[in-house]
């Protein structure tokens, strides 16, 4: 790590700035940081040290590459076991109103702010890939800072906004299953939903509303699934059953009422289209093909 890029440590516990800071600690001999709190997030980079980390009552060990977010009003602390080892880590401060204004321009900006406090969960852990792409940003971040070019404070906010973009779609992505395995859960849902209601409705608009999702994006996942429709693969199934039923003895009428054909002319189509029998002709020959 640059030496120029070193703060030296101090117990202040509150900001200079209105919107945020950023430090990089390395120290040798730090023994005791006091229990405290303040009104702003804390971001907590960890890199090296023998220590763990108190958050109100709680003790964590941590590691190489471990992220902690502090809310506002919450308790924390290092303890320290030993100074054999170089205490190393980066701090972002971003206040209260800043955040605010980042919410403005849109909720994702706050996502990993609003996890933290409704699950009470602070540490992440990271793979050393992903915690190096996190450190090339924190330390472009903390020269920009340092240096006096033109568009300085520009690209500082652009900077800061990439970076707590970035930490909130890295937590949102570990928390939400991917898009396509969505659609299977969503797709294998609507296969066990439909076996179970095929004597009921099954028309699209009662399976968007059953399942929060539009009739045209459960269709597509269909004809993806299945290279058919949603409504050839319904009137497959329900064919099957008045085909055993009629086979079992069911009257025609009983069965196309039962399983979900409005009419005979339409029922009577759909079965000898996949059939190529009538139902009464199949009835009359009592086999199965």
């Amino acid at each position: 790590m640059k030496k120029n890029l070193e703060t030296r440590f101090n117990t202040r516990q509150y900001m200079l700035s209105q919107d945020f800071e950023i430090y990089y600690y390395n120290d040798q001999d730090l023994s005791k940081v006091d229990l405290h709190s303040h009104d702003y997030y804390e971001f907590y980079f960890f890199l090296e040290g023998n220590i763990s980390i108190q958050i109100g009552q709680e003790v964590y060990p941590i590691q190489y590459g471990d992220v902690m977010l502090i809310p506002p009003g919450i308790p924390h602390r290092p303890i320290i076991h030993s100074t054999e080892l170089p205490y190393r880590r980066f701090v972002f401060w971003i206040s209260q109103a800043y955040c605010s204004h980042l919410e403005e321009l849109s909720p994702d900006y706050i996502y990993l702010m609003n996890y933290v406090q409704a699950k009470h969960k602070y540490i992440f852990h990271n793979d050393r890939i992903t915690f190096n792409a996190l450190q090339s940003q924190l330390m472009r971040l903390i020269e920009e800072m340092q240096a006096a070019r033109f568009g300085r404070d520009a690209q500082i906010s652009l900077y800061v906004n990439e970076l707590v973009l970035h930490l909130n779609r890295l937590i949102h992505d570990r928390n939400t299953p991917s898009r396509k395995n969505q659609e299977i859960s969503l797709y294998q849902n609507l296969l066990t939903y439909i076996e179970d209601h095929l004597e009921g409705d099954l028309s699209l608009e009662l399976l968007a509303k059953e399942f929060y999702v539009s009739k045209y994006h459960i269709a597509h996942i269909f004809k993806e699934n299945l290279g058919m429709s949603i409504h050839q693969y319904i009137t497959k199934k329900r064919l099957g059953l008045c085909r055993e039923a009629i086979h079992s003895g069911m009257t025609i009428t009983q069965v196309y009422q039962t399983f979900g054909f409005g009419d005979y002319s339409s029922f009577y189509r759909a079965f000898k289209k996949e059939y190529g029998i009538s139902p009464k002709d199949f009835r009359d020959m009592q086999i199965i093909p």
